[in-house]
């Protein structure tokens, strides 16, 4: 097993038959102690924040496996923080693509002269690149298409994912009288057709979920899903 990246809440391995191990930590992003989901660095540790990752991502991938939707999991050791995934291709050096729900987080601090803080919104999605040094900056399908990190055709399919992946964690969530405000996937090509397939995890360290008005933390949220799952 060989350490190819070490990233900001998991760690990548390769393993002897090609496919890859993610170790899931307890660090999440967030900026001065504060959670936040939309953030580029880790803001602080929390105990238990791996595990309960690994248990939301792997029950929401085994609802998607259901429900026909293409994804990387194979399967998880809850015991080693560990995910066993098919090794996938990311679109340039890696892509985000956030479905929003709500007018909150860096799309309020864009449009607010236009929008409300937590007005709603269209299940509308947009892209960013994954790039610290130039705070993850959004992507329109015409620069996707030019800069050659994916075709119009690919474009069009992450979208209709993103959308269809998005209701269902959000009919999920409102099963449980829980709000989703948006929710950030990765994608890549996997398998020898070079499908693309939903990648990375699904949990509370890559979504906004409010209760009555209040937001709910990681660990919170797993409780609650888990709980009654």
């Amino acid at each position: 097993m060989k350490l190819v990246f070490k990233g900001k809440t998991k760690d990548l391995h390769v393993l002897k038959d090609g496919r890859y191990l993610l170790t899931f930590k307890d660090d999440v992003t967030g900026e001065d102690g504060v959670f936040d989901p939309g953030a580029n660095q880790v803001g602080l540790a929390m105990e238990g924040a791996g595990e309960a990752a690994l248990r939301l991502t792997k029950y929401f991938f085994e609802l998607l496996h259901k429900k026909g939707v293409p994804t990387h999991f194979i399967s998880a050791d809850l015991e080693k923080k560990t995910m066993t995934v098919e090794p996938a291709k990311v679109f340039g050096e890696g892509l985000e693509v956030i479905c929003r729900y709500r007018a909150v987080g860096s799309f309020h601090r864009r449009y607010g002269k236009y929008i409300e803080q937590g007005a709603p919104l269209d299940a509308f999605v947009e892209i960013t690149l994954k790039d610290d040094a130039r705070h993850d900056p959004p992507i329109s399908e015409d620069a996707l298409v030019m800069l050659g990190i994916l075709s119009k055709d690919e474009y069009r399919i992450l979208l209709d994912l993103t959308r269809e992946v998005g209701s269902i964690i959000k009919n999920e969530l409102q099963k449980r009288a829980l709000d989703l405000y948006d929710i950030k996937f990765e994608f890549g090509r996997i398998g020898p057709d070079q499908h693309i397939a939903l990648i990375d995890e699904i949990s509370g360290g890559n979504m906004r979920v409010f209760k009555h008005g209040i937001p709910v933390e990681p660990l919170e949220l797993a409780r609650l899903i888990l709980s009654e799952g």
